[in-house]
């Protein structure tokens, strides 16, 4: 990667600065390297899960001295969320002692910690966006092991950012969108969940996010919204999937109890901005003009 538009990193005493990934291989993680590569940003190390395990404490202590990094960005967590109400021994390893890991590497190190959770921390039945002050209430093992894990990185790290998103997509890795895509050229009709309510986010708007906090250096540290503008149904997300790709499908929406699942979702999962929006002064983009972003790269 070049060096143009390098990041403003904190310069701290012989510290190479370098940005470290962890989960390198998902789809936060793919975004970033995308963004990273096509604004110059360097040096960024990423780190899939089959070289670097957030939960070998000793592993861990050698990339740090290797990398001496000055950021981390946690991407790597436990996110199959009805496989994690049979396997919550498991998820709460990942979501939680991997994050402290991290955690407790960052302040050996003197690293800034930027960890990202879910909207599913919330029990969703206030139907208003939730800020970050709002009571987190998981109705689910997964969002359990994510609150864990935000408690535990802010109790061992000062110098941490918890982002908190969801609906997550992109071009990579599997996602609702390229599910949608890919169903609705191989039937004639599809049930879409209707009565569950959020905001999707583009991963690569989500990357550009993570890597303006640090280009900037900020010290403004917390717990952050991050999800595109507007709201939306899944049923309605999909149709405008099939309209924007112009896929020729029957959508047919049905409510949340006929099509049970191990985990149950929060029905409202819109998420309040105003924090980062007003933090960082950025602008959020509309959730349907990134979509007809992502298909464009997807066709």
């Amino acid at each position: 990667m070049g060096t143009c538009c390098r990041p403003a990193l904190r310069q701290k005493n012989t510290k190479m600065n370098n940005i470290l990934i962890f989960g390198a291989s998902g789809q936060l993680g793919q975004c970033i390297q995308n963004v990273a590569s096509l604004k110059g940003i360097s040096p960024v190390v990423f780190l899939p899960e089959e070289e670097a395990d957030i939960l070998n404490v000793d592993g861990l202590a050698r990339l740090f001295d290797q990398y001496q990094p000055a950021y981390v960005v946690n991407c790597a967590a436990y996110t199959a969320v009805d496989r994690a109400e049979d396997d919550a021994a498991v998820a709460e390893k990942v979501n939680r002692m991997g994050a402290e890991n991290l955690a407790v590497e960052c302040v050996k190190h003197d690293a800034v910690l930027i960890h990202i959770s879910t909207d599913f921390v919330f029990k969703g039945d206030v139907a208003r966006p939730l800020t970050e002050d709002d009571e987190a209430k998981p109705i689910s093992v997964y969002g359990k092991t994510k609150l864990d894990g935000e408690l535990a990185v802010a109790k061992v790290l000062r110098e941490h950012f918890i982002i908190r998103t969801g609906w997550l997509y992109s071009e990579y890795a599997n996602n609702f969108v390229k599910t949608m895509l890919k169903l609705g050229g191989e039937r004639d009709e599809l049930k879409i969940i209707a009565d569950q309510v959020g905001t999707p986010t583009y991963a690569i708007d989500l990357a550009d996010f993570i890597l303006m906090i640090i280009s900037t250096g900020s010290k403004a540290y917390g717990t952050y919204h991050y999800s595109n503008e507007g709201v939306t149904s899944w049923f309605d997300f999909a149709r405008a999937v099939f309209d924007i790709s112009d896929t020729k499908v029957k959508a047919i929406p049905i409510r949340t109890d006929e099509y049970p699942t191990k985990a149950v979702r929060p029905a409202y999962s819109v998420m309040d901005k105003s924090k980062a929006k007003q933090t960082f002064n950025i602008e959020i983009p509309y959730w349907r003009d990134s979509l007809i972003k992502c298909i464009s790269k997807l066709q």
